[in-house]
């Protein structure tokens, strides 16, 4: 069988982790189908996902391109899906050549090989726009697929596993298949009329956080396109599909000062219309204080940076590299340029307590980001800290391990208790917030306006955001308005799962 069309799917799982904040589309498949094109594949770029399409749909659309290779990515908590959609695609058609990637396979290829009645023939560890390719034309020839560098596979009843791939040297030269994107269904909904577009100015991350998959998957590494080549990116999503938000990919945008301040310089001379959401380190606007006129005037309108833990303990358990007084610092900084700050906080470890959870709460007011959440930490079975955690794991489903739902059973509390703190959390910081809108800026105003109302619509937090809206008796008009019946226009057709 010659493999001709590859359908790229991503796999129908819904959390709430991001869902209500907007529609997120899937940048490394706009990579993947460029190099696939470039290969001479047909390609069906199919965002399950975010059409929320249901397991019907997805079958009727693999039915309707008939492809001989579906391939699909997995984080940990859409694994699942992942594996099930493959499934799918082997009842169709059981010769159709099955692939999975992305962050989780690279790590649990042997769990996922393993597996009884497994319908993954492939796995393909780290990047994948060369390693792809690479494999189905070893496929069409006829070869051995042990020689194609950064897969896994069974053979014979034993898994393979071939050499790490290199890292793809020139990230400016990979092609991409913007045209493939389905780009009415994406936008960012605290802003009106938007065209979402997720964006990468590089790959990596040098960090070492213990919690985190992305510093293992990276391997400690970073790659940057050239200031010049990201910009022009930009003008022609915003010039050709209308984008006018991106969100940046990148961990760490920002490592590279001389570099970040070029790509700020390209975007205040060409106006490319496009505004910037983005996560970074808390070092790097410590470091940038003095150019932070230059974010602004840029675009940049929402800055990310992770606090994760509320002590010092837990800072260096996790392996952040900075100290509690910075993260305060940062954000600061953040607000002081009329940026919107967001921040998050790790918790339920194992010696987390009602008490030190209102602890960080207190901490997360003191420290007065626009936006915190309070997440519950997910052990990934291939992080540096989950040996630390893994007598405490109390749920085995990966589809919870989506940082909302608990899964880790701190010593002091149940489950229920923790889910119920974290609940609270949430309410406690955004009454506050809420209560003091008008120390905002009146766009700043407006924004936070906007994620009421998504957070009270929209969101896991509807029942605790509407608790706080009622029990705060100096709630502004507008939020108190957020509380009616919801428009039309404030939830579309399909259900939408939780913020943040």
């Amino acid at each position: 069988m010659k493999l001709k069309r590859v359908a790229l799917i991503t796999p129908p799982y819904h959390s709430g982790v991001v869902e209500s904040a907007g529609t997120w589309l899937n940048l490394g498949f706009v990579y993947i189908a460029g190099a696939l094109r470039e290969a001479g594949y047909e390609v069906d770029y199919y965002d399950a996902m975010s059409l929320w399409h249901q397991w019907p749909e997805i079958r009727q659309r693999i039915e309707d391109f008939a492809p001989e290779v579906v391939a699909t990515t997995a984080f940990t908590p859409s694994i699942v899906d992942g594996v099930e959609l493959l499934r799918l695609a082997k009842e169709i058609n059981p010769r159709m050549v099955t692939v999975i990637g992305n962050v989780h396979a690279t790590f649990c290829y042997d769990e996922l090989l393993s597996a009884k009645d497994n319908p993954i023939d492939f796995v393909v560890r780290g990047e994948g726009e060369i390693t792809l390719p690479t494999l189905l034309d070893c496929l069409n020839d006829n070869d051995d697929p042990s020689k194609v560098a950064g897969i896994a596979f069974r053979v014979n009843n034993k898994i393979q596993v071939t050499a790490d791939a290199p890292f793809i040297a020139d990230l400016d030269a990979l092609p991409t298949a913007w045209d493939l994107v389905e780009w009415p269904i994406y936008s960012y909904r605290p802003k009106k009329n938007s065209t979402l577009a997720i964006v990468s100015s590089s790959r990596g991350c040098k960090q070492n956080c213990s919690f985190c998959s992305q510093q293992l998957f990276w391997k400690r590494s970073w790659r940057a396109r050239s200031p010049e080549n990201f910009v022009a990116e930009l003008e022609h999503l915003n010039q050709q599909y209308g984008v006018n938000v991106a969100m940046l990919a990148d961990e760490i945008p920002t490592l590279d000062r001389n570099r970040w301040e070029n790509i700020l310089d390209l975007l205040i001379e060409r106006q490319t219309g496009v505004k910037l959401l983005l996560e970074t380190r808390v070092d790097d606007i410590l470091r940038d204080e003095d150019i932070m006129d230059k974010y602004r005037q840029a675009g940049i309108e929402h800055i990310y940076v992770g606090v994760e833990a509320g002590s010092q303990k837990n800072l260096n358990l996790f392996k952040k590299g900075t100290k509690v007084e910075q993260s305060k610092r940062a954000i600061d900084i953040i607000n002081n340029a009329n940026i919107v700050s967001e921040t998050s906080f790790v918790l339920g470890m194992p010696d987390d307590t009602p008490e030190s959870i209102a602890a960080i709460v207190a901490l997360a007011i003191h420290y007065n980001p626009d936006m915190a959440f309070f997440l519950a930490i997910a052990p990934w079975p291939y992080a540096d800290l989950y040996p630390t955690l893994k007598k405490y794991v109390a749920v085995t489903d990966y589809r919870k391990y989506n940082l909302v739902e608990p899964v880790l059973k701190p010593e002091a509390m149940t489950l229920k208790e923790l889910e119920k703190e974290l609940g609270h959390a949430a309410k406690t910081f955004f009454m506050h917030k809420f209560q003091n809108l008008d120390q905002l800026s009146p766009w700043k105003q407006e924004f936070m306006t906007q994620v009421f109302k998504l957070l009270v619509n929209n969101s896991y937090l509807a029942k605790q955001m509407r608790e706080m809206a009622m029990e705060g008796e100096t709630m502004p008009i507008a939020i108190k308005n957020a509380l009616q019946k919801p428009t039309a226009e404030q939830i579309p057709n399909q259900v939408i799962p939780p913020i943040p």
